[in-house]
Formats: structure tokens, C-alpha cells, sequence
């Protein structure tokens, strides 16, 4: 994948997405250091990034091909952001979800008119079920994250933060199966090659052993996550985001605990007056922990991607 998929992405899907705002906060500045700026993606259309990739991959598949439906297997951010994309190009959507997720995301798929599957609450039962969906209907699927166009559309924030926030020295995102990190990797550096993008993640993830040793030695067959982070539960990243990521990721991996993720999360909402969910936090866990130490003191301008803010307001972690 080059940059160039990037700029076609955001020719696709710029009418249909907005650009979230850039904050910055002088006690985050205080408690660390550094120049921290926030990407705060939890302001997206549909409530996270993942309307830039599902987006762009509908638009692409309907350029080449006729449709009868999409379909897709979701924790909820991705399944409300191809309900959302589907219902824009006006067509039918069947989205499998785990029996596990909560209400409210179920609600904001239904919202946009499509139908709801649940499965079992593992890799395996989503993938089985939805491979269901699309022999029964004639339906496409529209990957979470391991798909070229996914990853492009998810590269133009990427660009847009490069394009907001002048002489960005590096960049800190979650990761669960990589189509955000490996967009945003690709789309910052198409536009300053030394830009630094660091992976954020949950406890039993292990990314890092990973990065360093240059191959996946994640056991098989893949896991998912126990994690209050219940968008960043895919243990392994995928077979396109890898080889981006391996070349292009800093190889230091920030992997925050629960309690961390969650004192993080209550922090944005007390004083950065931000509603993110818990995956949005594993960044900001990041930069309030002593792993910031882990990144060069010459590296002062970061900014952190709150990917998401579909919160559960019955079930709030703390």
C-alpha cells in the first residue's frame, strides 16, 4: 500500500466524514513533559475512525462491482460504521456481532437499518458465522480492519493530523488488529518520512516480542482478549497490517493494564472534559505511565488518537 491510496481515500470519503478537532491540555503538558496534542476521533461521524475505512472499502467495491448487500463481523465500532456507510450508498447490511456487546452499539446498528447476527464471543464463531451470511444472501464483506481499502481510508486521519499539527514528532495510537495503525502509519509518513508512530495496547496483546523479532509469534490458532478495552480484544494483527506495521512501527509498544486503561479514561472525562471509551484511553494510559521514559526525551511534539467514544453509560467501568 502506497500514499497514493491514501489521497484516493480521501477523495472517496471526504464529503462523508468530518475533520475531528486538535486539542491540548497545559496539565498534560505539565504532568509530562512533552507537547501532547489529542486527535479526537471520539467526535467522528458514527463515533469512531472506523467510518474512514468502512467507507472507503464500500466505495471501491461499488466502482468495480455490483452489490446486493455488505456484511461484516464486529466488537461494534466497525458494525456501526458499515451500517452507517451501507445505509448511505443504499444498501442492505447484516452485521454479526458477539452476544456480548453491548446494548446501546446494537441499537446504533439497527438505527441505521441493518440486521444484527450474534454469535459466540470469539474469532472463530465471528468468522464462521458471517462466511454464513454471505453464502446464504450474496452478500460482500467488508473486513474490520485486514483489507487494503480498510487500511487506506483509515490512513487519511493519518494525513490529517500531519496536516493539523505542525512539526508532529510522533504519534501514539491503539492497536488491536492493526487497519488503524497501519493507516495512520502510512498516511503520516507519506507526508514526513521521520514521523514516529508507536502502538498502544492491552495487557496479553504482546505485540512488542513480535516488532523486535521481525515475525508473528502470537499463538495460534488466534485469541481474543479479556480487556475492559472491548475494541482492542484481537490479539494478533492481521496478514496485510503486519508487514506494514514490522517496517514502518517504532518497535517500543506501550501495553497499559486495566486499571490504567480505566484511570486513563476517568482522567480524559474529568479533565480534558472528553467522552472516550476505553480503547481511546490505552494512548493517554500511555503518555501518564512511566513507559513514556521509553521514548526519546528529543521527541517532544506527540499527539495521541482517541479512536472512539461509544461508551456504555449503564455499564461504566469504574
Amino acid at each position: 500500500m502506497s500514499y497514493e491510496d491514501v489521497l484516493l481515500a480521501v477523495r472517496r470519503i471526504s464529503k462523508c466524514v468530518i475533520q475531528t478537532p486538535v486539542i491540548t491540555s497545559t496539565t498534560v503538558n505539565k504532568l509530562t513533559g512533552r507537547e501532547i496534542f489529542f486527535k479526537c476521533e471520539n467526535m467522528q461521524r458514527t463515533g469512531s475512525f472506523k467510518i474512514r475505512g468502512a467507507l472507503n472499502s464500500m466505495i471501491s467495491l461499488k466502482e468495480s462491482q455490483s452489490l446486493r448487500g455488505v456484511t461484516t463481523h464486529s466488537s461494534g465500532n466497525h458494525g456501526i460504521a458499515v451500517a452507517y456507510a451501507a445505509k448511505l450508498n443504499h444498501l442492505p447490511c447484516c452485521v454479526v456481532l458477539p452476544k456480548t456487546t453491548a446494548e446501546f452499539k446494537v441499537k446504533e446498528i439497527r438505527s441505521s437499518g441493518a440486521e444484527v447476527v450474534f454469535c459466540e464471543p470469539t474469532q472463530l464463531a465471528r468468522k464462521e458465522a458471517c462466511e454464513k451470511v454471505q453464502k446464504e444472501r450474496d452478500m460482500v464483506f467488508i473486513p474490520p480492519y485486514d483489507h487494503l481499502d480498510v487500511v487506506a481510508g483509515q490512513g487519511t486521519l493519518g494525513k490529517e493530523i500531519m496536516e493539523q499539527i505542525d512539526d508532529l514528532d510522533a504519534i501514539i495510537a491503539p492497536v488491536s488488529g492493526g487497519g488503524l495503525t497501519a493507516g495512520i502509519t502510512v498516511g503520516a509518513k507519506g507526508i514526513k518520512e521521520n514521523v514516529k508512530v508507536y502502538l498502544a495496547e492491552p495487557k496479553g496483546k504482546d505485540t512488542e516480542p513480535s516488532l523486535r523479532a521481525g515475525e508473528r509469534l502470537w499463538p495460534n490458532p488466534p485469541q481474543s482478549l479479556t480487556s475492559v478495552a472491548d475494541a482492542l480484544t484481537t490479539q494478533q494483527l492481521g496478514q496485510v497490517t503486519w508487514p506494514i506495521l514490522k517496517e514502518l512501527a517504532e518497535k517500543e509498544v506501550f501495553t497499559m493494564t486495566d486499571e490504567q486503561i480505566i484511570s486513563a479514561m476517568k482522567f480524559t472525562w474529568e479533565r480534558l472534559k472528553l467522552v472516550i471509551e476505553p480503547a481511546a484511553a490505552v494512548g493517554v494510559a500511555a503518555i501518564l505511565s512511566d513507559q513514556l521514559n521509553r521514548i526519546p526525551a528529543s521527541v517532544k511534539r506527540i499527539c495521541i488518537v482517541l479512536c472512539g467514544g461509544n461508551v456504555d453509560l449503564d455499564n461504566l467501568p469504574w
